[in-house]
């Protein structure tokens, strides 16, 4: 099944790469901000190209700096990079699109952030609340998301992606510093999940 997405994502970013080649006029160019994350300190910045009448390309950055955020890690740093296909034209209305993205964190999963124990096979109890994990991950996901236009220059971007994540991460107790996870290397996991999503505040740059 990771396999079809795959296919089907690279498939969509080849064709609109070569409806880029059909028309020759200047494409618009739009610098963009996630409004959802800033509050909370966190930067999530992208430039969307429109290659064809219908196709555009987006590039984005996620930058979460804390070292600890409400007593929990939450350092991520990713870079992703979309294709997407607009069903009336670029820039406008519903479109879905492919997403490939890369991240490097050091956090503490949700599912860590209640109280509660974690036994390993050796017997060795550890506090959830204590346990962290550093590494990093590859994603491959469908976005769908429909943008406002409010003015000449100015759009609302609203997207969600939706998609595989193939993590390999070294699993920490915070109190020793070692590993709690038993492993000697990377431990690897993999899960179909929510990605991305948030408000894009968009500026027409040219």
């Amino acid at each position: 099944m990771k396999y079809r997405v795959l296919a089907g994502a690279l498939a969509f970013l080849a064709i609109g790469s070569l409806n880029a080649q059909e028309q020759n006029e200047e494409k618009s160019l739009y610098i963009k901000g996630n409004a959802l994350f800033l509050p909370l300190g966190i930067v999530n910045l992208g430039l969307e190209k429109q290659i064809s009448p219908k196709y555009t390309i987006q590039g984005d950055v996620f930058i979460s700096p804390w070292k600890s955020f409400a007593g929990h890690e939450l350092q991520f740093y990713s870079a992703s990079v979309e294709g997407r296909y607009y069903f009336k034209e670029a820039f406008k209305h519903w479109y879905v699109g492919a997403n490939l993205s890369f991240a490097a964190y050091n956090a503490q999963k949700w599912n860590y952030w209640k109280e509660g124990t974690l036994t390993t096979e050796a017997g060795v109890v550890y506090q959830n609340t204590d346990l962290y994990q550093k590494g990093f991950s590859l994603m491959l996901g469908i976005t769908g998301g429909y943008q406002f236009q409010l003015s000449e220059r100015w759009n609302l971007d609203l997207y969600a992606t939706v998609g595989t994540s193939q993590g390999f991460y070294k699993g920490y107790d915070r109190v020793t510093g070692q590993r709690y996870d038993g492993a000697e290397k990377f431990n690897k996991s993999g899960e179909i999940m929510p990605y991305r999503g948030g408000v894009m505040i968009s500026y027409k740059f040219k």
